[in-house]
């Protein structure tokens, strides 16, 4: 397309196509709406355009140059103004921010059809089209920023006469676009989850398109914004954007169809060398250092860095990506990946994720075609130099041995380690690996992730606990899968239902060694391989120590502002089953499978109908979520001791809370002894000359502020337990 000859005089005028002007309109109608200060314009005097030519101004058309009763034209120097231009008030002062320091007014710039805010200082911006620029805000070196009258700022929808194929979508879990979505201002992982699941379900899927289109107007004319304080400099394009206020841009070489959100307590600063295209950026970001990113969302309180490529992809919560490339995938809160050589492809991974150096996590480059998955449940921790096959899928707080896993895999036990015995041609499991080996690791995510959460309002509430009913179901699961296994090795020939009775009994039975036979799992790996279960009877007797351990601290929490009749009235008098529910992790929340089908129906049918109604549901349940985590943990101690309600006496009740403060000392326990590992081994102590220059650079074992920490909560937690017995009895 080549450029075209026009008017002088014309330049900044017919911002909207004359066919989608409707009537009653003007080119400045929604112009008008978005203003950010209120202030009175009046054109300018004769005197007033006479100063501002002798100071090197130039105009066509000064009487749609409007300026408020404080306008200093001595301000404005060597500038060219185009279209009605309004300048807010103005004073003889200087804008100081960091170290640079500018006097306000506008100085050696074109501007065309903009409304400037009062007590900006614009310098050496070559180009300002169609911007709406809030108050005291620094613009300077900037060669363009201008705006389409089509303009959508990064949200997935389209303006009148749009063309079909300019829908920006969100290609997420899947390559081939199969479970694509449409971005918008707003949009959390939640939303972003349930769109990507229910492919099948044809008119839940045209409800979510529905309700986006519906959030937005699809007329054209609207000018893009720069909120107050906002500070943009020594920038190259700065196309269709919605910045909001005291956000901190510097050196970007291309910000195009973004929403930029930032406010007073939580701005947003993006750095040099950045290229933001198609995007949608939260609250308290940080993106700095070469960052490229197209059709994103990058949710509050995340960073991008380093050279960070994030490509087709939605970045939950409090998340940090650099160095690496994320193309694909749906990352719910609290994800963790920093490494140059680590890929991440068409994958849905659950949060509290970390990505090691040289994971290569869904590269199709092995299968037939660009459509394979990942699924991935929270804590998913991949190895150093591991390389994962499409499809798979992992249990939470799956940790993975380096190496190349070249087939399918579905590891279903969670906490376990994987890894391979290549001597041996074989798969290695073992189950509840972090508790009986790491725990150190394992409780301090527990503390990282919840300080790591800086969200100012927590709208929904992300289970960060390591117990919670997500993992626990996955422990249940697991329990039963053991003893399938177990009943397996030593009988055969037995049923399915007979070798799971059979392997709870052997499991049991502390006499029978377990390594005299090989326990076999199967249907974990798309190989003829054997997959072996190792240190089986420490972590099944693991997985329910754990079990017992998450009722009770439910029980103790419930108890701290309970009474034993209130228990009794609420859950002992009923005669309704106390089942064990389905939970799904719904964008880093947890709810009850049935309030997911609940709200899908009520999507589907029209009773939510629009994102905020869906947003405050969110909410409703998260309010209700301590609750149901009770009962949940209710349901699984009873299921855990074959107990019915009946049985949960007081007496009961104390003995399991008081055993609860064993189980938490030897955690306590656990997570020193496997932080004391690092100081006594010898392969750690040798880059020191002595012990006293091993604790200056990493710190004394006797000072870690994690132990510290743990060893005052079991305290606490000690103390508080005497004070319940009297909780626990009837009144």
């Amino acid at each position: 397309m080549t450029p075209r000859r026009k008017p002088l005089n014309a330049l900044g005028y017919g911002f909207i196509p004359h066919e989608f002007l409707p009537e009653g309109h003007d080119e400045y109608t929604h112009r008008n709406q978005q203003q950010l200060t209120a202030y009175t314009y009046r054109p300018l005097r004769e005197a007033e355009i006479e100063l501002l030519i002798r100071n090197g101004n130039y105009s066509p058309n000064w009487g749609d140059v409007w300026v408020t009763d404080s306008f200093l034209p001595e301000q404005i120097q060597q500038s060219k103004f185009y279209g009605r231009v309004r300048i807010g008030d103005m004073a003889a002062e200087y804008l100081d921010y960091r170290d640079l320091h500018l006097p306000t007014g506008i100085y050696n710039s074109v501007v065309v059809s903009s409304d400037i805010g009062g007590h900006t200082a614009i310098h050496n911006v070559r180009y300002l089209a169609h911007f709406i620029i809030g108050d005291e805000v620094i613009l300077f070196n900037v060669h363009e920023m201008e705006t389409s009258s089509n303009a959508k700022f990064g949200n997935g929808i389209r303006k009148e006469g749009d063309p079909e194929s300019s829908l920006i979508q969100l290609e997420l879990c899947n390559e081939n676009g199969g479970r694509a979505v449409l971005p918008f201002d707003g949009m959390q992982a939640s939303d972003v989850y349930l769109w990507t699941r229910h492919r099948h379900d044809s008119v839940l899927q045209e409800r979510f398109k529905a309700i986006t289109f519906g959030r937005f107007d699809s007329r054209r004319g609207y000018y893009s914004v720069v909120g107050h304080r906002t500070v943009i400099k020594n920038s190259h394009i700065i196309k269709d954007v919605r910045i909001g206020t005291d956000a901190y841009i510097k050196g970007v070489n291309k910000l195009k169809n973004v929403t930029v959100n930032s406010i007073t307590g939580a701005y947003t600063q993006i750095g040099e060398g950045c290229e933001l295209v198609n995007g949608i950026i939260g609250h308290g970001c940080r993106i700095f250092y070469g960052v490229k990113a197209v059709r994103f969302i990058l949710s509050s309180f995340s960073q991008l860095k380093y050279g960070a490529r994030l490509i087709n992809s939605f970045l939950g919560d409090n998340s940090t990506i650099s160095c690496c490339e994320v193309l694909n995938s749906l990352i719910f809160p609290a994800h963790e990946q920093h490494h140059n050589n680590s890929f991440l492809c068409a994958a849905l991974v659950m949060g509290q994720s970390n990505m090691a150096a040289g994971a290569t996590v869904g590269s199709n480059h092995n299968s037939r075609g660009a459509d394979g998955e990942i699924i991935a449940g929270r804590g998913f921790w991949p190895g150093l130099c591991v390389s994962l096959k499409h499809n798979s899928r992992f249990a939470s707080y799956t940790l993975i041995v380096k190496g190349d896993f070249l087939h399918e895999l579905d590891i279903r036990l969670p906490f376990a380690m994987v890894s391979h015995d290549v001597p041996n041609d074989r798969l290695v499991i073992l189950p509840a690996y972090w508790f009986l080996y790491n725990m150190y690791a394992l409780m301090r995510n527990n503390t990282k992730f919840i300080s790591r959460d800086r969200r100012s309002l927590k709208n929904q509430y992300f289970e960060y606990d390591v117990l919670a009913p997500d993992t626990i179901n996955e422990a249940f699961a697991a329990l039963q899968d053991i003893e399938a296994a177990v009943g397996k090795a030593f009988h055969p020939e037995a049923g399915d239902a007979d070798r799971i009775r059979r392997g709870r009994e052997i499991l049991a039975d502390t006499s029978i060694d377990l390594r005299e036979r090989e326990i076999l799992l199967d249907g974990v790996e798309n190989s003829r391989r054997k997959v072996v279960l190792i240190k089986v009877r420490e972590g099944y007797l693991m997985y329910k120590r754990m079990i017992g351990y998450y009722a009770a601290t439910q029980l103790k929490q419930y108890f701290d502002g309970h009474s034993m009749t209130q228990f009794e009235v609420e859950y002992l008098a009923g005669d309704s089953p106390l089942e064990r529910l389905a939970f799904e992790n719904i964008g880093g929340q947890l709810i009850r499978k049935r309030d997911v089908d609940a709200l899908i129906g009520d999507i589907r049918s029209g009773t939510l109908d629009d994102w905020d109604a869906i947003h405050l549901r969110y909410r409703q349940l998260s309010s209700d979520y301590p609750t149901h985590k009770f009962e949940h943990a209710l349901a699984s101690l009873l299921e855990l001791h074959g107990m019915d309600r009946a049985q949960l006496t007081p007496a009961f009740i104390q003995h399991l809370i008081e055993e609860s403060v064993a189980t938490k000392q030897w955690i306590c326990e656990e997570i020193r002894k496997t932080r004391a590992k690092d100081y006594s081994n010898p392969f750690r102590r040798m880059v020191y000359e002595n012990e006293g220059e091993m604790d200056a650079v990493v710190g004394r074992l006797a000072d870690n502020a994690f132990i510290r920490q743990q060893q005052q909560e079991f305290e606490q937690y000690s103390s508080s337990i005497k004070a319940l017995a009297s909780k626990t009895t009837p009144q």
